[in-house]
């Protein structure tokens, strides 16, 4: 198989299209610098253990980034409760910092080696993993290739193709089939993501849900929310959360647009907050005053913005509001995980490009707990209508959270799905006398 792919010319080839180079270096020094790297654990990165490995059958799970890890954490915890070990690798700090705080002893988390051979490799020859779980959505080849060199078993869960990313495969076929005949199995989140796979060359292929729809709700430091709420009081608020650029000025703009017919909070949730400071700068322009989680200021009655400049407090955010304009789809392409506002009792405003949450926002759309805008003028008419209008923003709440408990059962299906391969790990693991299993 790699003499296979070095003649295709891919033994750095990424989906994304990048191409991994002696540059390395300088991307973890930038991404150091940007605060996207942990300096006292880089060297994980390359390959190098800081924790031992414990003795017994041991399962890899990789998640891309935040949204990724919360939706394995459930399975996670159904892998420990059959007493097999779990090493947990992410990407960024942020999911680290998750991964402690709703795991803790439950998971060893590493970082995610580079997809070069020799960090792959030295990762591999330390942990060696009886099974390499993926919530990722994009390929590496060269950690798909030493798995499968290995014939260690590669299952992706919770998998989705995006148009893009399949419009890019379709057209190296040779590349994709090369990839994709090393998983052992594809759990996709829905039919369309399932046939997708198929195409590419993927066998055994079986169709969950969405893993996200099974995650508990995210948490909320309640004494934080009551303050809030304090200082809040009889103020109408909505929210613009996971907003990309051009969608945190959008808000500002509707923002000013209602203010002296609804007297409302806006509350903007950046997907980077590290955009915070230009955030902020551009709705001064616009003469709106702002707020900052990180600087703990206080929602005064003359606060136009309060800008959620955190990162894992989505659930105070949320549960501050019961209007939420979800982003990456009215500036950017792509879309945001609609779930947690539909689960947290939020009636949904979105733009049209949502095609990563396509099955989703197809489902909430159709019950009712959804609505399309076209542009920003269409944003605010959406909001000044729920805001003013008790009775069709609550049909809206109480059809999404039923839509999402309609979603649920990826879960176990999932496990269903990945019994061929734990049941013998659980056996193993059961056999080990008890001392031996705990070290």
């Amino acid at each position: 198989m790699s003499s296979r792919m070095a003649r295709l010319g891919l033994s750095t080839y990424r989906l994304a299209g990048t191409i991994a180079s002696p540059v390395v270096g300088l991307y973890l020094t930038y991404r150091t610098a940007k605060g996207k790297e942990d300096r006292a654990r880089r060297l994980e990165r390359f390959g190098y253990p800081s924790a031992n490995r414990p003795q017994g059958p041991l399962v890899w799970f990789h998640a891309a980034s935040v949204g990724e890890t919360n939706a394995v954490i459930p399975l996670i915890r159904e892998i420990r409760r059959r007493d097999i070990h779990v090493i947990l690798t992410t990407g960024t700090i942020t999911s680290a910092r998750l991964a402690a705080e709703r795991l803790g002893q439950e998971a060893i988390h590493q970082y995610v080696p580079l997809d070069l051979k020799p960090s792959v490799s030295r990762f591999l020859d330390y942990w060696q993993p009886d099974c390499a779980i993926i919530a990722e959505s994009e390929i590496w080849p060269a950690t798909v290739l030493e798995l499968g060199r290995r014939r260690i078993p590669q299952i992706l869960v919770n998998a989705r193709m995006s148009d893009r990313s399949f419009a890019r495969w379709r057209r190296r076929p040779s590349i994709a089939e090369a990839l994709f005949e090393n998983l052992a199995l594809v759990i996709a989140q829905s039919d369309v993501d399932a046939e997708r796979f198929r195409d590419l060359g993927a066998v055994p292929v079986i169709t969950s849900g969405n893993l996200k729809v099974d995650t508990d709700a995210p948490p909320y430091d309640s004494a934080v929310f009551a303050r809030y709420k304090k200082q809040i009081g009889d103020r109408k608020t909505w929210a613009a959360i996971s907003t990309f650029d051009g969608e945190e000025n959008a808000a500002g703009i509707v923002h000013r647009a209602l203010k002296e017919r609804d007297r409302q909070l806006t509350i903007i949730v950046p997907r980077h907050p590290e955009r915070s400071d230009e955030i902020e700068a551009a709705l001064v322009k616009q003469g709106l005053k702002v707020a900052r989680r990180t600087r703990d200021d206080v929602l005064s009655a003359d606060v136009d913005i309060f800008l959620g400049d955190t990162i894992g407090e989505m659930g105070l955010y949320l549960r501050l509001t019961e209007i939420a304009f979800v982003g990456r789809s009215l500036f950017a392409e792509g879309g945001q995980n609609p779930l947690e506002p539909a689960m947290l009792g939020c009636a949904i405003l979105s733009g049209g490009s949502v095609q990563n949450f396509r099955e989703a926002y197809q489902k909430l759309a159709r019950s009712g707990s959804a609505r399309m805008v076209r542009d920003t003028e269409m944003l605010a008419k959406g909001v000044h209508y729920l805001l003013t209008n008790d009775g069709a923003r609550r049909n809206m709440i109480e059809a999404g959270v039923a839509t999402v408990h309609e979603m649920r059962g990826a879960l176990s299906a999932t496990v269903k799905g990945l019994e061929p391969y734990i049941n013998p790990l659980t056996v193993k693991a059961r056999l080990l006398p008890k001392a031996a299993a705990q070290v």
